[in-house]
């Protein structure tokens, strides 16, 4: 890829990027966890990799505002019409890299098949794991006020397995914990698993410390009310 046509992707993802969960040092870790699994892999085409990961999150902005919305379909149009302005790049490229983008959202249901759009989910959902998914994830939570966590029926703190009503637990339990059996590269299921022992004892850590709260407070606060 030319140094000018890799300027002018990363320009206009730059000007799509305002969630502080996937800004755009998000992106360049997804672009340089990318191009560690693609040295590992075969048959990858460097170009269309790379402009997939500088564009695959060009449609949050769109679903924040609008939740009924998929980022990844409205970031893979978006791409697909960017790169095909007065013909910069031809439709057939621009084509896979909207595919890499349709594919790499974890609901979606378009699972990937190319190399280039397994490697570009691994490498996003990499961001998703250990102490920086967790990071990430209270980063989020926080911008659409999200709780921490739920109480149950008996006034105690849920771990979020059972939990119906968003929450950072249930997000975890949902999500975060889930990703670790979800990579379509051995280089992706090496690096998920270096991390996750950092996210299993955050989650652990930040339950015990929350529930403790819990177990005598509401009782102590009793003896003194009248």
């Amino acid at each position: 890829m030319q140094t000018c046509d890799y300027k002018k992707m990363e320009s206009y993802m730059l000007s799509c990027m305002q969630d502080s969960a996937h800004d755009s040092q998000h992106i360049y870790r997804v672009l340089y966890i990318a191009l560690d699994i693609a040295s590992h892999e075969e048959g990858v085409d460097f170009d269309v990799l790379i402009a997939a990961c500088l564009l695959h999150d060009i449609g949050r902005q769109e679903e924040f505002r609008d939740p009924a919305l998929c980022h990844a379909a409205v970031g893979a149009a978006k791409a697909y019409a960017f790169l095909t302005t007065e013909g910069w790049f031809p439709a057939a490229f621009a084509q896979r890299v909207a595919g890499c983008i349709r594919a790499h959202r974890f609901r979606s249901g378009s699972p990937p098949a190319r190399i280039e759009e397994k490697i570009l989910f691994d490498a996003d959902k990499l961001d998703v794991t250990g102490c920086t998914g967790i990071a990430r994830s209270l980063l989020y939570i926080g911008q659409v006020g999200t709780p921490l966590y739920s109480l149950d029926a008996a006034g105690a703190v849920s771990d979020g397995s059972r939990d119906e009503q968003p929450s950072f637990f249930q997000e975890y339990h949902y999500k975060l914990k889930r990703l670790y059996s979800l990579f379509y590269t051995e280089r992706g299921r090496e690096l998920a698993r270096e991390r996750q022992s950092a996210a299993d004892s955050f989650y652990r850590s930040l339950l015990q410390e929350v529930s403790s709260a819990y177990q005598s407070g509401p009782q102590d606060l009793l003896r003194f009310l009248q």
